[in-house]
Formats: structure tokens, sequence, C-alpha cells
């Protein structure tokens, strides 16, 4: 009988909670939505106990219960001491978007009796804000459709049903777009010279074979492959005995366009050389 692992996910209120459970659902996953904090530990032992052959438990939970911030955390880390395979995952999206997702759906803030809609957002953040520090990975759905959403979690459902462990996610992007949110680390290729300014090279992209050669070529690009791999094999292990499920590698150029994606992608080549589990994304790379 296969092992269950779980996912809880929870976040701010319009940042795509509901759609991310229903998307795993979809894909499978047994998922119950607005689960009460005080039958969590009674569902989790329900499903160890069950014949059931579930591989992948999704259970939403939100702000809506009273008493959800307060006992959840403790809850969470007993749920981890008896050895229980459970990770959260905590989604959000910028304020301007989530007015913007509220005013559209013309749906009522959880918190917004008495309130304006700016107001309730940020006091659901500031409410939320330990249970963003406890998660395992936060999704930032700022600049999701729905169908990026799914896409989304469609990788989450293939990463989990993969031998348990640290899954790496490397992450191109542009720094004129902004600092990608999830990211634990962050490294800045900009030192690296642009083929943007190569002639032939403007309109193609780091997926590109003659860029990719043209960045690889340049001797800085090969000092900091040089000092990247050493230090990024010293944290590996760091962060596995901090049972951390999640790391988000973010490789930043400024565009996200040429330069990054070629780091990103040679980062990630030499970590997959070494066993470690990887996905790539590319965030800007299509450009304006």
């Amino acid at each position: 009988m296969t092992v269950a692992e779980f996912i809880v996910i929870t976040g701010l209120s319009g940042s795509g909670r509901s759609s991310a459970v229903k998307a795993l659902e979809d894909l499978g996953a047994y998922c119950v939505d607005n689960l009460p904090t005080a039958l969590l530990p009674r569902m989790l032992e329900l499903t160890r106990r069950s014949t059931l052959d579930l591989d992948l438990v999704v259970l939403g939970m939100d702000i809506r219960e009273r008493n959800f911030v307060h006992d959840f955390p403790a809850v969470f880390h007993a749920a981890r001491a008896r050895g229980t395979g459970i990770r959260l995952l905590f989604f959000e999206a910028a304020e301007n978007v989530l007015v913007r997702r509220f005013s559209e759906t013309r749906r009522a803030h959880p918190l917004g009796a008495g309130r304006q809609l700016v107001e309730a957002i940020r006091e659901e953040r500031r409410a939320l804000e330990p249970l963003r520090n406890l998660a395992d990975q936060v999704v930032d759905t700022s600049p999701m459709r729905i169908r990026d959403l799914r896409e989304r979690m469609i990788s989450l459902a293939r990463e989990e049903r993969r031998a348990t462990g640290l899954s790496v996610t490397v992450t191109s992007f542009g720094f004129k777009y902004g600092v990608p949110a999830d990211a634990d680390l962050v490294f800045d290729v900009r030192f690296i010279a642009n083929p943007f300014f190569e002639e032939g090279l403007k309109h193609m992209s780091g997926l590109d074979d003659s860029v990719r050669d043209f960045v690889l070529a340049r001797p800085e690009t090969a000092t900091f492959l040089s000092a990247f791999l050493p230090f990024v094999d010293v944290l590996l292990p760091l962060y596995r005995a901090d049972a951390r499920a999640y790391l988000n590698i973010a490789v930043g150029c400024t565009g996200g366009r040429h330069r990054s994606p070629v780091i990103a992608r040679a980062a990630a080549e030499a970590l997959e050389q070494r066993g470690q589990r990887i996905t790539v994304r590319h965030r800007d790379v299509q450009g304006e």
C-alpha cells in the first residue's frame, strides 16, 4: 500500500488557493477543502490507516476558520514530529492584483466586515505572516492565469509522486520585472557580456544555441559557474537536514531573456549530474 504524502494549501484570499486545490483534485489527488484545524490530526490518522491506495492528499485551509492561524502551527509541528510526510504551501499575490481579482468577481473578502477592501487584504496578510514563515514553499500567483496555475500544479503533482526529498527549482528572470517572490537564493549575472548588443543575437533568447554558446564561452561565465556549484553543493545538505521540501534558486539578468536562461540551464544541468531533482523555469524569456 502506498504511504500518502500530505500537502496543506493556505494563503491569502484571492490568491488562487481554491483553484489550486481543484486543479490537484482534477489530477487525481484526494482533496478536502476548508478542513477545520481541529480535524486535521484525525484526518491524517484516518488516511494513514485507510486501505485506499492514496499517494497524494491535498488539504485546503484558510483564515475563514476562526482558530486556524492560532492552532495550525502546533498541529503541523506535531504531525511532522510523528513522521508524517506533510508539507505546507502558502499562496499569495500582490495587493493590486488581489484588489483587481475581488473587484472582478465581486466576492466579499472574509475580513471585509467594517473594512475597506485594501484594509482587509493588509490585515489578512499581517495575520497570516506566521504561516507564510512556516511554509515549505511560497507561491506568488500575481503573474499567473488559471492555465499557468494549473501547469504549476501539474508540475507539483509530478514532483510529489517522484521519490521524496529536496526539490530544487532554478528560475531565470529579469530584474526589470522584479525578483521572484518565492526565491530562496538570488544570483545576479548582469556582469556577463550581454548578447543583446551582439549582431544577430539581439532578437534571439538564451534558449537558442547561438546565444548559449556566446554566454558559455565568456571567461566570466566560467568563473561564476566554478564558484556557484561548490557553493550550492555546501548548501543542499544543510537544507535537506532542515527537512526543507523545496529550494528556489533565481538567476537574474536585466531582462531575463539572454544571459539568465543560459546560466539557469547550465546550473540545472550541473546539479542534475549530481543526482539532484531539478525543475527549470524561464519566467521572462519571452521579453516584452
